[in-house]
């Protein structure tokens, strides 16, 4: 291969790990704000540290719950926003990701990737939470992490069967 082909070459990979690294911070920042959203707040499962999860909780617990999930929406966000400036810098620098399956496959990969570490630290290892506490909890905490295993492994997929992010 010629010299500038090989500099070729070696841009656009570099220009698709970049796409990549942006759907992975940007899959992670979704798949935790849809697990704030929708399980802490709207079906009010449980809460990232469940301090009013027990008989007798206290106001002062159900506002300790609240703050620690104002933290982890936070940082979901945060992993949102760098995940969209990463892929914002890509775009600048001539990327065009948005053909093919490349950023989509990448974002699957960060939101499985975000539950499989956060169900088996904080559902297996910490047992900070639960995904659904009471009967069947260990069920729903191995569903959650099934679920991310899938993300990963489908978004892997699609990644490879994408074209290189070329230059615009």
């Amino acid at each position: 291969m010629s010299t500038a082909g090989s500099l070729e070459l070696d841009t656009i990979t570099r220009k698709s790990r970049a796409v990549k690294a942006a759907g992975v911070l940007f899959g992670m920042g979704v798949g935790g704000l849809i697990d704030g959203i929708l399980f802490h707040q709207l079906l009010q499962w449980h809460h990232m540290i469940c301090f009013s999860c027990h008989p007798g909780a206290t106001a002062e617990d159900v506002r300790r719950n609240i703050f620690a999930d104002g933290l982890f929406n936070v940082v979901a966000f945060g992993l949102t926003v760098a995940g969209v400036g990463k892929l914002w810098r890509a775009l600048r620098a001539g990327v065009d990701p948005l053909p093919g399956r490349l950023l989509p496959g990448a974002a699957a990969v960060g939101w499985g990737v975000f539950n499989l570490v956060e169900g088996v630290i904080d559902h297996h290892l910490l047992q900070l939470h639960h995904v659904r506490p009471g009967p069947g909890q260990l069920a729903w905490d191995l569903a959650f992490l099934a679920f991310g295993a899938l993300l990963v492994l489908g978004g892997s997929r699609l990644m490879r069967g994408a074209p290189r992010a070329a230059a615009a």
